[in-house]
């Protein structure tokens, strides 16, 4: 048997922060952060792994779900809601779950991260199946939602895979393809929003990011699929545009309005 130490419970190395100057919050709250990305890079190769076996089932047909309670569900949430603009792709494709449902994102709803049936009625209700990728996401690893839709999953044949930050937890030993980050302790114990949180942002970060590029989605190093759903991303098109086609401003501009994105753009234009 594995040992398993809660490390995001652990006492934070430091204490009487009531007494700490401003500065001195800041300065050791940094000092605490950047210690993250390290921890991050211990774990390239679990996420290389589960990115792998996200991008080909995206590529036929699949779609990727995060699930997660309190602070990690948020974090899923955010991850899926940039893909559209960010990538063009569908609201559809990456798929961001919390337990609590939508209110969830903004008000903790007591007790819904407890419940033991509630996660797999909410990845039901999207129709989930083999084909699809779910990702369990939670700092603790403990998490009874996420850990029981991630093993009804396993029951169905759905790839699985998690995002924890401690070592052996229940949720990685359900999971097929786990994804640990280890930050240790927090400035304020127990706090997991904090490094844990920034851990699980920078794993989503890069999950999404590899399999879009992955996908096609990226040209060179541009979002040529992008929604221009605001001034400065038109402006970031035109830009695109105007560099890649050696045209003014002027004629990217038409040409946006023409073709809707920087991609068809590209496609259509005529010398």
């Amino acid at each position: 048997m594995m040992t398993f130490i809660k490390t995001t419970e652990q006492d934070s190395k430091y204490n009487h922060l009531e007494k700490m100057s401003v500065s001195e919050l800041l300065s050791n709250i940094n000092n605490e952060d950047k210690t993250v990305p390290l921890a991050v890079g211990e774990s390239l190769q679990q996420i290389a792994v589960l990115t792998e076996q996200i991008v080909e089932k995206l590529k036929n047909g699949g779609r990727l779900f995060y699930i997660g309670a309190g602070t990690s569900g948020r974090l899923g949430v955010v991850d899926a809601s940039e893909c559209p603009p960010t990538f063009g792709v569908s609201y559809e494709l990456v798929i961001g779950i919390i337990a609590g449902g939508e209110v969830a994102i903004r008000k903790a709803v007591e007790f819904a991260e407890d419940s033991k049936t509630q996660g797999w009625l909410d990845l039901q209700a999207h129709q989930i199946s083999d084909k699809d990728v779910v990702i369990g996401i939670a700092a603790s690893g403990t998490t009874p939602y996420v850990i029981s839709a991630i093993e009804k999953c396993n029951e169905n044949n759905i790839i699985t895979g998690c995002i924890a930050c401690n070592k052996n937890s229940p949720l990685a030993t359900v999971s097929q393809f786990p994804i640990e980050v280890v930050v240790g302790s927090e400035f304020i114990t127990g706090s997991s929003r904090m490094k844990a949180g920034t851990a699980q942002k920078l794993v989503l970060n890069m999950i999404s990011t590899a399999t879009m590029v992955r996908l096609g989605k990226v040209k060179g190093n541009k979002m040529v699929d992008m929604q221009l759903s605001n001034k400065k991303l038109v402006e970031r098109g035109q830009k695109m545009l105007a560099i890649e086609l050696n045209i003014n401003q002027n004629e990217a501009t038409q040409l946006l309005k023409k073709y809707g994105n920087v991609r068809n753009s590209i496609k259509n234009y005529k010398k």
